[in-house]
């Protein structure tokens, strides 16, 4: 891998180095350890309070996408005594996956009470209900989970959740619609290497951050092996293709297993980056009770919809970005800005964002392990041609998803 931090520059920093060597170790040491307990019942939560206040409870929904949904909830968690530490959602096709982190609104601490935590489910799926009736809320996805602290990973576990959802599902059909609109379509091909029990899978995108990660997750959640890998991004542009082969099968002929994952990867990079125009609210302030429904409340009133969200507490300082649309399809007006803060009494900075926005292009080598590639030449085609021996021979030690 040659890469660069997120300016553009070598990593000179030994401490990083330390550390990503660790977080590998890590990885190896704990191979075939699941990295989270799943509740199988909220009747199963653990009555003790010393048990129970050690964990860290998760509340993750997936559900239609829709104005005030967001407010909706925060509220109704505030209701049943409780505040929301951190929470990250999507929204993507019209769906919408989030994790809610859970603390005592009274105490903003661990939580103690299991008999309220049990109801959380039932309220929320009354609330869902009342709001959006009973097939909505048969479609709903809603549990509770623990986690043991530091073992998982946010935006990871929202890939599963989406892809379980079934989020790729309308890709295909809004294709056409994107480009129309502007957005530069995701180019995904996966062919056939029968010789070497192969599916050859190329994606052309643009470049961005975490846009390998989000390629491997869904490779991974769809059950595939990565034996060889090339990838460059030495323009605005990246490049991707991957020999892979479904575990435990070398079944080759699906054609409907073929257009899912064609439908799964475009999804899965577009999850960060297909909303439309809006506005970027960052926010600073005291972390007190209800904040979040205050803020959410506000946004919802000013007839504004939320796109994507992540908040989190750093000691007593409540940290978070709300990207923002307007349901009447207008720009949002920037004076939001000033009501959030007149709600939180903290610093709020607002900016505008469209979906493919990027920063600066900064010089960065490439990443075949052929030769370095200069970044004023064409990002090399890769096929199946004069460029898989090399690359079957350079990566030898295979490149496997775990």
């Amino acid at each position: 891998f040659h890469v660069t931090d997120q300016v553009g520059h070598k990593l000179t920093d030994k401490g990083l180095v330390h550390h990503i060597q660790q977080a590998l170790c890590e990885a190896r040491s704990s191979k075939g350890i699941s990295n989270d307990i799943e509740l199988q019942s909220c009747n199963e939560l653990p009555r003790s309070k010393v048990s129970l206040s050690v964990l860290n409870f998760a509340l993750e929904l997936t559900m239609r996408d829709q104005p005030g949904l967001f407010s909706d909830i925060s509220a109704t968690l505030l209701g049943l005594g409780f505040n929301v530490s951190s929470a990250t959602a999507w929204t993507h096709n019209e769906r919408v996956a989030c994790i809610i982190h859970l603390e005592d609104a009274n105490e903003l601490g661990p939580i103690h009470d299991a008999e309220s935590l049990a109801h959380v489910q039932d309220e929320l799926q009354k609330a869902i209900k009342a709001r959006d009736g009973e097939e909505e809320r048969k479609r709903v996805r809603l549990r509770l989970r623990s986690f043991a602290a530091g073992r998982n990973h946010t935006e990871r576990r929202l890939h599963q959740m989406m892809y379980a959802d079934g989020d790729y599902e309308r890709c295909g059909a809004w294709q056409d619609e994107k480009e129309k609109n502007g957005c530069e379509g995701i180019e995904v091909s996966v062919g056939r290497y029968a010789e070497k029990g192969y599916w050859v899978v190329n994606v052309r995108s643009r470049d961005r951050p975490k846009l390998l990660f989000d390629t491997v997750c869904v490779l991974t959640d769809m059950q595939y092996e990565v034996f060889h890998a090339a990838i460059t991004s030495n323009t605005s542009m990246a490049d991707q293709e991957y020999f892979v082969r479904p575990k435990g099968s070398l079944n080759l002929n699906n054609e409907s297993e073929r257009q899912k994952l064609t439908l799964c990867l475009i999804a899965a990079i577009e999850r960060r980056v297909s909303h439309p125009k809006g506005l970027k609210v960052d926010i600073r302030a005291e972390n007190r009770s209800g904040l979040l429904s205050k803020v959410t409340r506000v946004i919802r009133e000013n007839g504004l919809s939320i796109t994507k969200v992540d908040i989190g507490v750093e000691g007593e300082t409540a940290i978070g970005s709300f990207y923002l649309k307007n349901c009447s399809g207008e720009d949002v007006n920037p004076n939001i800005a000033e009501l959030v803060r007149g709600e939180t009494g903290g610093s709020v900075i607002a900016n505008y964002i469209s979906p493919h926005s990027l920063p600066k292009p900064v010089s960065s080598s490439g990443r075949s392990c052929m030769h370095k590639t200069n970044s004023s030449q064409a990002t090399p085609k890769l096929s199946l041609g004069t460029m898989l021996w090399s690359q079957l021979e350079c990566l030898s030690n295979n490149f496997r998803s775990h």
